[in-house]
């Protein structure tokens, strides 16, 4: 006899998916698909909102992740139905296989709304339901793209910007350059960037896999040599799945290589990683199937010895963060001058991810109410609604 036949009152009776539009300010998604900093340019950007009911009204709610994925939330929103949703073992293990031809980012929603909702029926947070034990979490400025015209247009601009995100109390900085395919800007950048602020700031590169050579890939890699840079990251176009090009390269710099983002999942991950291809790992609860999966991918490194750093941000993010020992940073992503950011404020209590908002210590604080701790701005959110969806 499972627990839902047990407890009733824990099965899962509705599901809502909201797909919803924010404007985004000071960043040119036009001129870049990647977005580059960019004063008083304006765009629309599509969010999803999940929420998750049981017979008894216990709720959960999550708002993140991939927009583009919503048929993905909406196939496993009709098939965890009636399931246990204290059950998130028994759930994840059904959406891997149930997505198993696809990359099942849009699972993601679902494992965070169902972990809100059992710190919420626990009266405590997520981080205490994972073993939490840290409250303030470093955190690294995550650029925007180099971009000409945009704040970050030259290589000096970089560096003024990481001086000024010193300022205001970051210890660590990571560049986006430019996606041109050439890697000379990115080389200057690189060198200005340990001259400037090196030694005082962590620095890491991410190509977001612009290269386009191994060669390029080589060149920038040994100009993080060069600068004392704390990780390399998705250096070149194959996307970061080619463990043995990414062995090779290891074998020829000196800079760790940081690998993940866009390999999907615990096994997958373990792959690239037991053939050599990363020195850190990376997850995201809101690409690897939730706070589960990203749990999984820490655990794992852990017991090769190796740290796990979370791409992007978000409360899901700082919970995971709280209870995994093996981790540096938070990613405050994306950042620039402008002022410009992706995800603007859904939140009605004051949680921010806003560059300005850091503490002066470089760090942001773990959410301590139940569930993820967070309040959402529901008013907002349903009067942005481009589609809802109800599953029950």
């Amino acid at each position: 006899m499972d627990q839902t036949s047990r407890e009733p009152g824990a099965a899962i009776k509705r599901i809502e998916i909201f797909l919803f539009s924010q404007p985004v300010k000071n960043v040119a998604f036009d001129v870049s698909p990647s977005g580059i900093d960019m004063p008083g340019a304006e765009s629309q950007r599509t969010r999803i909102a999940v929420t998750i009911e049981t017979a008894d009204g216990s709720r959960g709610e999550y708002s993140g992740g991939r927009s583009d994925a919503v048929g993905q939330t909406r196939f496993c929103a009709k098939w965890i139905l009636g399931e246990n949703a204290l059950g998130r073992e028994q759930i994840y293990e059904r959406i891997r296989r149930f997505l198993r031809k696809e990359d099942r980012i849009g699972a993601c929603q679902i494992d965070n709304a169902l972990w809100d909702l059992a710190g919420k029926r626990a009266s405590a947070s997520v981080s205490q339901l994972l073993g939490g034990f840290r409250t303030r979490l470093p955190a690294y400025a995550s650029t925007w793209f180099g971009g000409d015209g945009g704040g970050l247009a030259t290589p000096e601009a970089f560096a003024g910007f990481a001086e000024e995100c010193y300022g205001l109390g970051y210890r660590a900085f990571k560049m986006h350059g430019w996606t041109d395919g050439s890697p000379d800007r990115d080389i200057a950048a690189i060198r200005l960037l340990g001259k400037t602020v090196g030694g005082r700031m962590a620095l890491m590169h991410d190509s977001a896999c612009h290269l386009k050579t191994f060669a390029d890939a080589l060149a920038v890699g040994r100009a993080c040599d060069e600068a004392g840079f704390f990780w390399y990251e998705d250096p070149y176009s194959d996307g970061g799945l080619a463990a043995h090009a990414h062995r090779r390269l290891r074998e020829l710099i000196k800079t760790p290589i940081l690998l993940g983002e866009h390999v999907r999942g615990l096994e997958a991950v373990a792959n690239l990683v037991l053939a050599d291809g990363t020195d850190f790992v990376r997850a995201d609860p809101d690409l690897d199937i939730g706070i589960t999966g990203t749990m999984k991918i820490a655990h794992f490194a852990e017991a090769l010895g190796l740290d796990v750093e979370l791409h992007g941000n978000g409360p899901a993010h700082r919970h995971c963060m709280a209870a995994i020992r093996n981790t540096n940073f938070y990613e405050l992503a994306m950042v620039g001058p402008s002022r410009g950011q992706a995800t603007v404020s859904i939140y009605r209590d004051g949680y921010s991810d806003l560059l300005d908002d850091v503490g002066a210590d470089g760090c942001f604080a773990v959410p301590d109410g139940p569930g993820l701790g967070v309040e959402y701005d529901w008013e907002m959110i349903k009067r942005n609604t481009l589609e809802h969806f109800v599953i029950e």
